[in-house]
C-alpha cells in the first residue's frame, strides 16, 4: 500500500460520481506461468487495479456499484496450503482495510453480482482487457463470445479514469521520483562499468540488480545496446568496443509501483568521436529547447515539433538536411531520424495507461492524432495540465533499412542529401531521455540530476 486507506475511498468516490451509474468491474491480474503452473514470473498487479484498491496480490477483483454506493473486493481468504507454501497472509478483512474497503466477498461471488446487474439491464462498465485471462473471464461474466470483449469496454469509465489518472498528486510525485532516483544511480553504475571489452549483458545484469538491492524493480526491460539505431533493442549480446556509443533506456519502479524511464548515450572507449558529437550535442540541444517549452496549455504535439525542428536545423549543418528547415519538417523529412514521438505520460505504468487506449490518454477532440510518418508515432500529442508527468527523449538515428526504403522510394528527396546520410550509415542511434512534471507555468525535470552534458558523460566514463 503506497498512501492512506482514505487516498483510495476517494479515488473511488470520485470515480462514481464521474460515472453516475451502473457497476464498475476491476480484475487484478492473476499469476503468469513462466513454462509450467508453478513456476511464474514476477507478479506485477494491474495498474488500475493498484490506483483504485491498493490490493498488490493475485487473483483479486473490485466492483464499484455507482447506484448502491457501495464498494466490495472479491478475494479469498488463504488456506492452509497458501501459508505452507508462502508464509502467514494477512486476514481478508485487513488487506480490505488497506484499501478503505469493509465489503468483501469470495471470488466466487463475482459472477452472481455481475449477471445480477446485467438481468437488471445496468450497465455494467469494464475495461478493455490486455491478457487473455481476462479476456476469458469477462467472457464469461457478461455471457459473450471471447472475440466480443473489447467492444464491451466502456468508454465512460476509461475517460474517467484517464482524467483521473492524468493529474498526479504531490505523494505520487514522491513515488515517481524514488523510483528516478533508483534510476539514476541505475545510470551511474552504467557510466562506470560500460568499457571496451564488456558485454552489455554485463551492464544490463549489474542495471537490474541495482534496482532490486534498492526494494525496486524493472519499469520495463532495459534497453541497452551499441545498436541504438534499433529504438527497443532487447538483445545484449555484443561485445562493446571503443569508438561505439550505446544508448541505455532504462528505469526502475519503486515499491509502490511508480515507475522512471531516462535514457543516455554513453561513447564507449570515453569520448565521443567524430560526428559522435556533433549527434550528440543534437539531440541535447532538441531536448533542452523541448523542456524549456513545455508549459500547461501548450499541445505538446507542438513541443515534438519544436525538437524536431532543432534537429532539422542542426542536420541542415552536417550537410543532411537541405533547404528550407521549416518546410522539410513540415514535410516530415527528419522523421527519417527520429521516427517516434517525444514523449508520453508516466505513472504507475511506464507507458502510463497506454492499456486504456493510447488516443484517449494522448489525443482529446482538440488534438487528434496525425497520419504522418513519425508523427504518427507520437504517445502523447494533447495540452497537458499542471501533475501531469511526461518523458522528453528527442533521438537521431541511422537505420539502414529505412534509409535504403525511402531513398528507392524517392521520399523527400527534396529535403534530403542521401550522398551525405550515407556517409553516416554506420553511426547508430542517440537518445536523451528524462522525466517532467508539468507545473502552473512551465515543468521540472524529476529526480536528482543524471549527467547528460557531453563533457560530464565522458568524464565519468573515464573515470
Amino acid at each position: 500500500m503506497a498512501f492512506d486507506p482514505s487516498v483510495y475511498s476517494d479515488r473511488r468516490e470520485r470515480l462514481a460520481r464521474d460515472l453516475g451509474a451502473g457497476v464498475a468491474v476491476f480484475l487484478g491480474n492473476t499469476e503468469s506461468p513462466m513454462n509450467y503452473a508453478d513456476n511464474v514470473y514476477p507478479f506485477r498487479q494491474d495498474a488500475t487495479f493498484l490506483y483504485f484498491w491498493a490490493l498488490d496480490r493475485p487473483d483479486a477483483t473490485g466492483v464499484i456499484d455507482v447506484d448502491a454506493g457501495t464498494h466490495t473486493l472479491f478475494l479469498d481468504a488463504t488456506t492452509l496450503d497458501d501459508v505452507i507454501w508462502m508464509g502467514p497472509q494477512a486476514a481478508v478483512a485487513e488487506q480490505a482495510a488497506a484499501s478503505g474497503v469493509t465489503r468483501t466477498a469470495p471470488r466466487a461471488a463475482l459472477a452472481e453480482t455481475v449477471r445480477a446487474a446485467v438481468a437488471a439491464g445496468r450497465p455494467v462498465h469494464v475495461l478493455p482487457p490486455y491478457r487473455a485471462e481476462h479476456v476469458l473471464r469477462l467472457a464469461e461474466l457478461l455471457d459473450v463470445a471471447p472475440g466480443e470483449v473489447s467492444g464491451r469496454a466502456s468508454v465512460p469509465l476509461v475517460r474517467a479514469i484517464v482524467a483521473q489518472r492524468s493529474v498526479k498528486s504531490a505523494g505520487e510525485i514522491a513515488e515517481i521520483e524514488a523510483a528516478v532516483s533508483i534510476t539514476r544511480d541505475m545510470h551511474l553504475l552504467a557510466m562506470r562499468t560500460a568499457r571496451p571489452g564488456v558485454y552489455e549483458r554485463e551492464v544490463a545484469g549489474a542495471m537490474e540488480g541495482l534496482a532490486l538491492a534498492r526494494g525496486g524493480r524493472l519499469s520495463f526491460p532495459v534497453i541497452f545496446s551499441v545498436h541504438g539505431e534499433t529504438l527497443h533493442n532487447h538483445v545484449h549480446a555484443n561485445r562493446m568496443e571503443a569508438g561505439q556509443i550505446a544508448v541505455n533506456d532504462s528505469g526502475a519502479e519503486s515499491a509502490a509501483h511508480y515507475a522512471g524511464d531516462i535514457t543516455r548515450t554513453l561513447p564507449i572507449g570515453g569520448r565521443f568521436v567524430g560526428a559522435q558529437r556533433d549527434l550528440y550535442e543534437a539531440v541535447l540541444r532538441a531536448q533542452l529547447r523541448a523542456i524549456e517549452a513545455i508549459r500547461p496549455g501548450l499541445p505538446y504535439r507542438d513541443v515534438h515539433r519544436l525538437a524536431c525542428r532543432s534537429l532539422a536545423e542542426d542536420l541542415k549543418a552536417l550537410g543532411i538536411v537541405r533547404g528550407d528547415v521549416d518546410t522539410a519538417v513540415e514535410a516530415g523529412a527528419h522523421a527519417l531520424f527520429m521516427p517516434h514521438g517525444l514523449g508520453h505520460m508516466l505513472g504507475l505504468d511506464v507507458h502510463d495507461m497506454e492499456n486504456l487506449g493510447e488516443d484517449h490518454v494522448g489525443y482529446d477532440e482538440t488534438v487528434r492524432r496525425s497520419q504522418q510518418f513519425g508523427l504518427h508515432a507520437l504517445r502523447f500529442g494533447r495540452a497537458p495540465q499542471p501533475g501531469f508527468v511526461l518523458t522528453v527523449e528527442p533521438g537521431l538515428y541511422f537505420i539502414p533499412a529505412l534509409i535504403d526504403r525511402w531513398q528507392a522510394e524517392g521520399r523527400c528527396a527534396d529535403h534530403l542529401d542521401y550522398a551525405v546520410i550515407h556517409r553516416f550509415r554506420g553511426a547508430g542511434g542517440v537518445r536523451i531521455e528524462d522525466n517532467v512534471v508539468v507545473t502552473e507555468d512551465g515543468c521540472r525535470v524529476l529526480g536528482p540530476p543524471i549527467p547528460k552534458a557531453r563533457g560530464a558523460v565522458e568524464e565519468l566514463l573515464q573515470a
